[in-house]
């Protein structure tokens, strides 16, 4: 009990100095001449590292029912506080109230009633009653928490900079909704790619169902939201076709991919944005170059789509427990281009050119901070099958089937008797059968009997069978 009476009292102390906190209103602009401190450095540090990594993890060890949630997410919630007391006690730069700060106080309710929850179902009373209310409550509020972070992260970011304010509200808000979307999308494809082939095939829908319905619905907004009056500009009208293109594609979409079949329609938008975004007129040469990779990343990502749904897998779903190495890039891309679209606002741009900072030396940081967040993307997928109730003994991961290295998927041999059917070129096919792809033996140094010495004239039939000998390679 000892630690919940100091857990209290760190909680109520904070409570305090943050309400005795004084935000100074009377400022509009924020004096980018005056440094960060120490401590609105630490501030910034411990926040990211908590609600970026640690809170996600966090909620992947519930999810799996694992015996570290409840440390872990009490040593968050105090990191989180210290962070907080330190966010409004830091000295040199200072901010005027802005929507970081609002973010703030409505993340702070949501960590006290999700941290008054969990200790509730740590008591374990009221099972029959309040208790099972609480649980599904305390679950949906612990997996908004990577949704809540980003959203304060990003808020924070451009506080920090004097970013977003006045008529640069609109623009900046379009970047980072859609880049955050194309994050979220690659989110959403990683974990159904690893995660719900066998949900997908329970409820007999396709992948691309779901994109397109979301696509569509994204568009009928789309196409409504981007003129708020007045003579309408190019960009208007860009972001405006944009809808449109998005709801009719969608639609088709959705029409293609029933009854669970697999559809081109989803990446070929996704191709089709990127080529529009590549080809937006910018003032500046720095922001063209970035949203040009912006553009060039969904095309890519568009392309090898296609290329993994029609010819990796055949117009199939990914086979439970084996992913190919090449149906990892679509979504890395995906959150290449969100990053890239989310750091090339105006301001931002501006910014960069007045630092002289070159498109090249901008790209490459948007291309390591991509790499860092799909990292993240695949830790907490990979700590999601391996930890808790998902997690597998060692005996059991060497013999089940699906504890194989990911993208390799394992040969087996059998014997092949003439019963097989009929020989010839359509069996001997490369494409995916009930039966595992067989390399047949390969005895004393013989294939299909012939000696290790052939001449010139000599090579291995494939494609007829040879009656000297049942065992043939097939491929």
């Amino acid at each position: 009990m000892a630690w919940r009476s100091l857990a209290f009292l760190l909680v109520c102390s904070v409570l305090r100095a943050v309400r005795a906190h004084e935000h100074h209103h009377d400022l509009s602009e924020i004096d980018l001449t005056i440094g960060f401190d120490w401590m609105i450095w630490t501030h910034m540090v411990i926040q990211a590292f908590v609600w970026g990594i640690s809170f996600p993890l966090g909620m992947v060890l519930g999810m799996t029912k694992s015996k570290y949630h409840v440390p872990l997410q009490s040593t968050n919630v105090v990191l989180v506080f210290i962070a907080m007391w330190m966010g409004h006690h830091h000295g040199g730069r200072e901010f005027p109230a802005t929507v970081h700060g609002i973010m703030a106080k409505i993340i702070w309710w949501i960590m006290i009633l999700q941290a008054s929850m969990g200790i509730f179902l740590k008591f374990h009373v009221m099972e029959k009653t309040v208790r099972r209310y609480v649980v599904p409550v305390h679950g949906v509020l612990g997996k908004s928490f990577p949704v809540l972070g980003w959203t304060q992260m990003v808020f924070g970011a451009a506080t920090a900079l004097n970013f977003c304010r006045g008529g640069e509200l609109g623009q900046c808000a379009a970047h980072y909704i859609m880049g955050s979307a194309f994050i979220g999308y690659a989110v959403i494809l990683v974990i159904m790619l690893q995660l719900g082939g066998r949900w997908l095939a329970k409820v007999g829908c396709s992948q691309e169902m779901l994109d397109s319905s979301v696509i569509t619905a994204w568009g009928i907004v789309n196409a409504f939201t981007e003129h708020h009056g007045g003579p309408w500009t190019h960009k208007d009208m860009q972001h405006t076709m944009l809808g449109v293109l998005w709801w009719a594609g969608g639609m088709l979409g959705i029409f293609l991919s029933r009854g669970g079949k697999r559809s081109f329609v989803p990446a070929v938008i996704i191709i089709m944005t990127g080529w529009g975004m590549s080809a937006h007129e910018q003032a500046l040469m720095i922001s063209s170059k970035i949203h040009g990779l912006f553009g060039y990343a969904l095309i890519a990502a568009g392309v090898l789509r296609i290329v993994e749904v029609c010819f990796v897998l055949n117009d199939g779903p990914t086979p439970p427990g084996i992913v190919r190495v090449f149906q990892q890039l679509p979504p890395y891309l995906l959150v290449l281009g969100g990053v890239l679209f989310m750091s090339a606002t105006d301001e931002e741009m501006h910014h960069a050119d007045n630092l002289g900072i070159d498109h090249v030396s901008y790209a490459l940081f948007d291309f390591s901070l991509s790499f860092l967040i799909y990292l993240v993307i695949t830790f907490m997928v990979h700590m999601y099958q391996t930890t808790g109730q998902n997690a597998l003994s060692a005996e059991e991961a060497a013999n089940h089937p699906e504890g194989q290295e990911s993208g390799y998927a394992k040969l087996r041999q059998r014997n092949v008797s003439q019963d097989d059917g009929p020989d010839g070129p359509e069996a001997y096919e490369l494409a995916e059968q009930d039966d595992p792809v067989v390399f047949e033996s390969v005895r004393g140094g013989q294939v299909n009997g012939h000696p290790p010495e052939m001449d010139e004239r000599d090579e291995v039939d494939w494609l007829h069978k040879d009656t000297r000998n049942e065992n043939r390679v097939r491929l």
